[in-house]
């Protein structure tokens, strides 16, 4: 006969195999999920900040182009401001750049332009900013000899639509040389000239309007030394 004693002991060794089995799956269990984690972790790609890239669109390459520009310092209506106006037209005021029709400078002088003024050694041109500058006076001293006529006959008129003034008139002759201007003028606007990238004297003429070029003397034989 079973005793009272016997059967309690009985129930806590069946209640203890039965913790025992249980503690022993959960084990097994857990191992599991910690092997499913270290794989996870494993084959984990981490995102980082610097994988993003922000690509910049016309219009934000515009407004830095735009601030860049302003940047630059215009004077106004003065010669200082003519000089930086034109050569921010020509080439953004690089000293070194030569375009596609091979024009170099600062100004974009084309190589007959620089003989014009004395000036044959085109390498050296480029590296010489007081050159160029010295250049660019002379070209508008013989451009103003040129057209000495042109500008008092047309100056402060109308041709073509245009509002023709001294400075205008110098701008489109630095673009499209003086036989150009003349043509232009004389034809009442109707013949005009376009360099090779489809640029008009008749636009310089309205762009450059209004400058004091007063203080360049004409001179028919301008020559640059250094």
């Amino acid at each position: 006969m079973v005793t009272g004693f016997e059967k309690l002991k009985l129930m806590i060794k069946t209640c203890s195999y039965f913790i025992g089995f249980v503690l022993l799956i959960a084990t097994v269990i857990s191992g599991f999920k910690s092997y499913e984690i270290a794989l996870l972790k494993q084959h984990k790609t981490e995102v980082k900040e610097s994988l993003f890239y922000h690509v910049a669109t016309e219009e934000e390459v515009a407004d830095v182009a735009n601030k860049e520009l302003a940047a630059i310092p215009f004077t106004g209506k003065s010669f200082t401001g003519f000089k930086q106006a034109l050569a921010v037209r020509e080439s953004l005021g690089l000293y070194t750049l030569v375009n596609s029709y091979g024009y170099m400078g600062k100004y974009q002088f084309g190589k007959s332009a620089l003989r014009a003024v004395g000036i044959r050694n085109t390498a050296g041109f480029l590296k010489n900013p007081i050159q160029q500058e010295k250049a660019f006076n002379a070209l508008l001293a013989k451009n103003k000899w040129e057209l000495r006529k042109e500008i008092k006959k047309f100056d402060g008129k109308k041709v073509g639509g245009v509002h023709i003034t001294e400075s205008g008139i110098l701008a489109a002759a630095h673009l499209g040389g003086a036989g150009s201007v003349k043509n232009f003028l004389k034809s009442n606007g109707h013949i005009g000239f376009r360099d090779g990238f489809g640029t008009s004297i008749k636009s310089y003429m309205m762009k450059f309007a209004g400058y004091d070029t007063s203080h360049i003397v004409a001179n028919d034989n301008p020559v640059v030394t250094m």
